[in-house]
């Protein structure tokens, strides 16, 4: 049975995934490993920092039967990415479908992030997938990092309506507008129906990334 294994470094985002692949495909088997301390120690020491760690976690979740594992923290996910391709493994870091979505959506992109360090990985991410297809594309920065708090404490309701007021109160001036707003992070993905009223797509990573690990592992079924 094909198998999609997820590494988290919070356990919020278990419920997520599961979800979002049982939608997908509920004949797909997934693999979840949750290590807080991953995010911890890049954001205290950088992501290089926990390169060790993350090889050991990808080669777990293999172990236990994952063909394909999506790294669900954007801070640590071009490091995983790396490693995973190091070690001959299949991995998608969570933001990469999307990112690959939003330089097609529009030249104007909302890039909006409750960490700093999930910014400063997604921005190259992004002008990486616009050379790639050619695409000349500007980025306006929204920066939500007083909700961080309220997601480490599990207060979920209040993080994601801070991030959406964030969000409409930063876009609704600009002129000209944005043509697509992005959600950094795989915690912001129920802030984006909150957002229905900016009428531009607000795409999130969790979607995007499960449907890209259900097209990599369903050939093996």
């Amino acid at each position: 049975m094909a198998t999609v294994g997820f590494l988290h470094t919070a356990h919020a985002h278990v419920r997520t995934f599961r979800d979002l692949l049982a939608e997908r495909d509920d004949t797909v088997e997934a693999r979840h490993l949750v290590d807080t301390g991953l995010l911890a120690t890049a954001r205290a020491h950088g992501p290089e920092a926990v390169r060790p760690a993350l090889g050991d976690r990808l080669r777990r979740l293999v172990a236990e039967g994952a063909d394909v594992v999506v790294c669900t923290c954007s801070t640590v996910g071009p490091t995983a990415e790396s490693v995973g391709a190091e070690l001959g493994l299949r991995v998608v870091r969570v933001d990469r479908p999307m990112a690959e979505a939003a330089v097609l959506a529009g030249r104007r992109v909302a890039v909006v992030s409750s960490l700093d360090e999930a910014a400063a990985t997604l921005l190259p991410l992004l002008r990486e997938c616009a050379e790639e297809t050619g695409r000349r594309v500007d980025f306006v920065p929204v920066r939500c990092t007083e909700t961080w708090s309220a997601f480490e404490s599990g207060d979920l309701l209040t993080y994601t309506t801070g991030v959406a007021d964030t969000v409409r109160r930063a876009l609704r001036p600009l002129d000209p507008p944005v043509d697509v707003v992005v959600l950094a992070q795989a915690s912001m993905v129920d802030a984006a129906p909150l957002l229905r009223d900016l009428s531009v797509p607000v795409l999130t990573s969790p979607r995007l990334a499960v449907e890209a690990a259900v097209e990599l592992v369903l050939p093996v079924r």
